[in-house]
């Protein structure tokens, strides 16, 4: 039977609620100084925030190596009430020391799927998905070998990944790599931000794949994200894709937190969620928000 395995334990695809697809309550890099996610006062207010705007369950994407606060999770979903997916997998190579990575060399695959079964260090939480990224129109060497590990785990455990694309671009890749050479089922690939790169066509070869299509994250400077959503989702369904999508928010600052004055998770229901239903419906919204994530990040987990 197929589960969501949550920090708090496994429930069933439709005791997700309304989802956040994709985002981050905890995220340290060298590529963001200064401007790490690592406050649990504000990741609870956070999510108390969104819980008030109708939000019921987040999807962290934060992976192996970036602060991700595995122990911390599971206080914070019980007192606030909201479901917190975890993932496990590894991020650009730009974000990680040698050493670390040196560590990794012979057994990633190993640590994901130690993440996925038993759990994350010390902290007993179980990890949801796996979390892979690619490159700016390619995939570079650290790619294709987190991304083979990824297979690897998933053929072991069942469990979804989830792609950071690169300002959107290299889906096509990334499908070629996972599911063409790797075998994973396109059902199984969550690929993220194609907001950013709104290529119709791409977006149409990659749904035919069967695979999930996330978009996430509000309007950056010069970047096509919520602005261009409304148009490029239609289109979308209007080819017979509707059954894809995703959305979510991905704050990966604290700036972007809605308690530090950003738009946060809440900005996702109480900006883009009526934005979309005068595009494709409140109906079919909701079952994006809802029913698609259950579907995306249950496994049959093995």
């Amino acid at each position: 039977m197929s589960r969501v395995r949550t920090v708090l334990g496994d429930i069933g695809p439709d005791e997700l609620g309304v989802c956040d697809s994709h985002d981050h309550l905890f995220l340290r890099s060298p590529q963001l100084p200064g401007r790490e996610l690592d406050d649990v006062r504000a990741a609870r207010a956070e999510l108390d925030a969104f819980r008030a705007a109708g939000g019921a369950a987040v999807v962290q994407w934060t992976p192996y190596g970036m602060g991700r606060r595995a122990a911390d999770l599971p206080e914070l979903s019980r007192s606030t009430g909201v479901r917190v997916v975890c993932a496990t997998g590894l991020h650009q190579v730009a974000h990680y020391d040698d050493e670390l990575l040196a560590g990794l060399r012979d057994r990633l695959a190993e640590v994901f799927v130690c993440e996925l079964t038993q759990g994350i260090g010390t902290s007993g939480v179980r990890a949801g998905l796996i979390k892979v990224a690619g490159g700016f129109h390619g995939l570079d060497a650290h790619a294709r070998w987190t991304m083979t590990a990824a297979a690897e785990a998933h053929h072991a455990t069942g469990a979804a990944i989830a792609v950071h694309l690169e300002l959107g671009t290299g889906a096509l890749d990334v499908l070629d790599l996972l599911c063409g050479e790797l075998g994973v089922p396109g059902d199984r690939v969550i690929l993220g931000h194609l907001n950013r790169f709104p290529d119709a066509v791409a977006q149409r070869q990659a749904a035919e794949s069967g695979c999930w299509l996330a978009f996430d994250g509000p309007s950056r400077a010069h970047h096509a994200t919520d602005w261009r959503m409304p148009e490029t989702v239609r289109a979308l369904v209007e080819a017979g894709f509707g059954d894809r999508l995703l959305l979510g928010g991905d704050t990966v600052v604290a700036g972007a937190r809605s308690v530090d004055g950003g738009p946060g998770m809440p900005y996702l229901l109480r900006r883009l969620r009526p934005r979309l239903a005068e595009a494709v419906g409140a109906e079919l919204v909701d079952r994006i928000l809802t029913e698609h994530p259950g579907r995306a990040f249950a496994a049959d987990w093995r």
